[in-house]
């Protein structure tokens, strides 16, 4: 197969937002080096950090001018040295640096098989949302049957995992939502969705739980719905298991965890888990494609848009008028 020089891709170019993201066709097809994988992109993942290095707020961010995009599935078309097990027309999802784009390389440790009867863009979320759900429910959030899971923004791409996935382990799930996107919530299984606009969710939770709160809560909302979800958890034994901040920066003292929030507060970055936990990862993978081969998660459907649309998509995504996965077809 003949590779281009050159591709089209999505350059962030500054760091004021994906209104500055702009689409290039001249941008250099990268090559394999070692230890790596270079892909064809049949779709690219939209995740809330990609709006997050637009701005600068990703920890160690890359600087712009960037390809855009870190998430992709696609077929491989070449192979570095020293990769084993991976030969060209392989189909392969993954996550490294450009993902929007026509090809993007992967670290090969980092790209999974897509699975069987599984097209490109239905195994998006595989090394992303699926994993980050189950281990903030499983590994670090403990849940058992009969608990009670808060799961907050619950019709994006990780939210409706997890309401999934709870509900799978037997939890009750109370889940918070804006009021167009309650329905849908509702139809992955969801027990309760509480208004995330206008609603008072502390309150609803403690009142659905006769006072006790929720054993664990899923928080990515941050901002002041972070106060609500310490509110929210249950004295003592509730897990507060943080792994996104869409709303902005909140915190919590060493006062208020002995005075008035007396829970565990466990943070969660999927990039720290893969290399300081590789165990644990393997462990969280590993029972995912178990789940995958009994049949419990089906392939995803995410909504498409063509490459060019990725700046709108973004914004979108950033204003929280988004449900589910997004992808962005080359």
């Amino acid at each position: 197969m003949r590779i281009p020089a050159t591709m089209c891709a999505l350059q962030q170019t500054s760091l004021d937002g994906p209104q500055d993201l702009r689409l290039i066709t001249d941008a250099p097809v990268p090559r394999p080096g070692e230890a790596e994988v270079l892909i064809r992109v049949a779709a690219a993942g939209v995740n809330f950090a990609d709006v997050s290095r637009a701005h600068g707020t990703f920890l160690d961010g890359p600087q712009p001018p960037y390809l855009a995009g870190f998430e992709a599935a696609g077929e491989v078309v070449a192979v570095g040295g020293g990769v084993d097990g991976l030969q060209p027309g392989a189909r392969v999802v993954g996550v490294g640096d450009g993902a929007f784009a026509e090809y993007m390389v992967l670290p090969a440790a980092a790209a999974m098989p897509v699975p069987a009867g599984w097209t490109e863009q239905e195994a998006l979320g595989l090394m992303v949302n699926l994993p980050t759900a189950l281990a903030a429910l499983r590994p670090l959030g403990d849940i058992r049957a009969g608990q009670v899971v808060l799961i907050h923004a619950a019709a994006g791409a990780t939210g409706q995992a997890a309401v999934r996935l709870a509900k799978h382990y037997g939890a009750t799930v109370i889940a918070t939502a804006s009021p167009g996107k309650r329905e849908t919530v509702l139809s992955l299984g969801a027990d309760h969705v509480l208004d995330s606009v206008d609603g008072d969710i502390a309150a609803e939770v403690l009142r659905l739980t006769d006072g006790y709160g929720a054993d664990v809560v899923l928080e990515s909302a941050g901002g002041a719905t972070f106060e609500a979800s310490l509110t929210a958890a249950k004295r003592v034994t509730g897990r507060v298991v943080v792994y996104g901040m869409a709303g902005g920066d909140a915190s919590i003292s060493n006062w208020e965890l002995v005075y008035k929030h007396q829970v565990h507060v466990i943070g969660l970055n999927l990039g720290a888990l893969i290399r300081s936990a590789p165990q644990m990862f393997g462990e969280v993978m590993g029972e995912l494609f178990a789940l995958i081969a009994a049949g419990v998660l089906t392939p995803g459907r995410p909504t498409t848009y063509e490459l060019a649309d990725g700046p709108k998509v973004l914004a979108e995504l950033q204003a929280r008028a988004t449900i589910g996965k997004l992808a962005l077809i080359p």
